[in-house]
This record gives C-alpha cells, sequence and structure tokens, in this order.
C-alpha cells in the first residue's frame, strides 16, 4: 500500500515534469466505484495551471496559492503517472489532465480505493479530516506528546492519522524493529529516550526511503521490509520474525531484540 514515501514521489513527479502548463481539459477511463471530481468541478481547472505541489502525510495536493487544488489519495494501489501524447498511456487510467502540448498526467487505480477531488484549501482540508503533524515536520516535543503520550500499543498510536499523519504499517513495523520495541507495548510506558529514539528512527527511515524515490530494491539489507514476513530469520539479531495482530493491524517483528 503507497504510504508517505511513495506519496511524496508521485508529489515530485507532478513538481518535476507538470508544473507551469496550461490545463486544456480530461479524459476519463473506467470510472465506475471511483471517487473523481465531477465535470462541473473538473472545468474550474481548465485554462488554469499548476504552480505548487503540497503533501500533507499521505494526501498529496496540485494548484495555486488562490486555489482550487487538486488532490489525490493513491489508496490500496494507486500512482500519478506522466507521459507524453503519442506515448502508450498507462493501464487501469481512471482519470489523465491533458496539457496543452503533449504532456498528460494519469492516476492510475487498478484496485479503485484511491480518489481524486477538488478542495479549495489545502489547510482547511487538513483540519477538516482531524490529520495531525506530518510525519517528516513533527518536531521532537509534539513526537513526545502525541506518541509517547498514548496509552495503548505504540504500534497503534504511529498508525493513528489523528496523533501523526503519514506512518502506515510497513514503516511503523519497521521504526519498532530498528528501536528494539515490542508493538504492542504501551506508548506511555516507553521513557524519554525510547520516545526520541524512536522519533528519530520515523523520520530517518521514510527520509531515505524518500532519498531513494520508494524504491524498496535500494534499501538496505538489514531491513525488516526485506524479510517481512514470519518465519524469516532476523539480519540484525539472527533471531525469527513473528506477527502477530495489534489493534486490528498486523506486525511483523522480532521478539529476540525487540524486548522493550
Amino acid at each position: 500500500m503507497p504510504e508517505l514515501p511513495e506519496a511524496d514521489a508521485a508529489r515530485r513527479r507532478i513538481a518535476d515534469t507538470c508544473l507551469h502548463r496550461t490545463i486544456a481539459g480530461f479524459t476519463l477511463g473506467e470510472v465506475t466505484h471511483v471517487d473523481l471530481p465531477s465535470e462541473a468541478e473538473r472545468a474550474r481547472l481548465i485554462g488554469t495551471q499548476f504552480s505548487q505541489t503540497r503533501r500533507h502525510g499521505k494526501y498529496i495536493f496540485a494548484g495555486s496559492k488562490d486555489g482550487p487544488w487538486m488532490h489525490i489519495h493513491l489508496g490500496m494501489s494507486g500512482s500519478l503517472r506522466v507521459y507524453d501524447d503519442g506515448d502508450t498511456p498507462p493501464d487501469y487510467a481512471r482519470l489523465t489532465v491533458v496539457f496543452e502540448g503533449d504532456r498528460r498526467l494519469t492516476f492510475r487505480d487498478p484496485r479503485k480505493f484511491g480518489h481524486v477531488k477538488i478542495v479549495e484549501d489545502v489547510d482547511d482540508f487538513i483540519a477538516a479530516k482531524g490529520l495531525g503533524p506530518d510525519a517528516m515536520q513533527i518536531g521532537d516535543n509534539a513526537f513526545a506528546q502525541v506518541i509517547g503520550g498514548t496509552r495503548g500499543a505504540v504500534k497503534s498510536a504511529l498508525l493513528d492519522q489523528g496523533k501523526l499523519a503519514g506512518v502506515g504499517n510497513l514503516w511503523s513495523d519497521e521504526a519498532l524493529y530498528r528501536t528494539g520495541i515490542m508493538p504492542d507495548t504501551k506508548a506511555s510506558d516507553l521513557g524519554s529516550d525510547r520516545i526520541a529514539h524512536l522519533h528519530r528512527a520515523v523520520q530517518d527511515i521514510m527520509g531515505h526511503v524518500m532519498e531513494k524515490n520508494a524504491d524498496y530494491s535500494q534499501l538496505p539489507r538489514d531491513w525488516l521490509i526485506h524479510n517481512r514476513e514470519a518465519g524469516a530469520g532476523c539480519p540484525r539479531c539472527g533471531g525469527t520474525i513473528t506477527k502477530k495482530t495489534v489493534g486490528g493491524r498486523t506486525a511483523y517483528h522480532c521478539p529476540d531484540h525487540q524486548t522493550a
């Protein structure tokens, strides 16, 4: 499932290839059960240009200072593809932005769990969704308050988008694996040093994935992601990777070195 690094890679794709191009229109693919802007909403963007991009957690935005903004959520398997007229368009294209000239931007969503919406103001949207601070922007004190002050399982706290926007199942497991913390440990039982370590791990891990443009094959071989299945060997301590359910979500961990 796309998480914050994938969302940021998609945002950068827009920023690098689609800004300051006039929107000439849109084309639709098979759209049954896909949440997309109405014809009237799409018409508001025709003749305008994307001049800015933003990301908050897993949410992507492209628009201009005064709006409106196109907001994209990738869902379970969505992606943004950029191509030029004459190239082979991607399959499972649900919505394509047609720019003047050859450039095209397509929302590809095989499983139809993503969506595209038109929003007036990004900050108002974030507030209305009840999203917490972005995981890559939150400071030490705020992280300690929202995560360290949680009486429930630390993994559940990391996944709560109202506390911290952008951490998903994959990178919560990776951060806990790196810091030696069991996923079902009560967050409020962790000392300030462990919380600070966890904060650094979350941002270091996702920052590294972002630097690699969310290409998992370029990640270090001792990361959990390469051994994230029950019964796999733990490259850090030689233990065995185990899974359990925490807060309704599957958590992969190594009980031999995740002991906190």
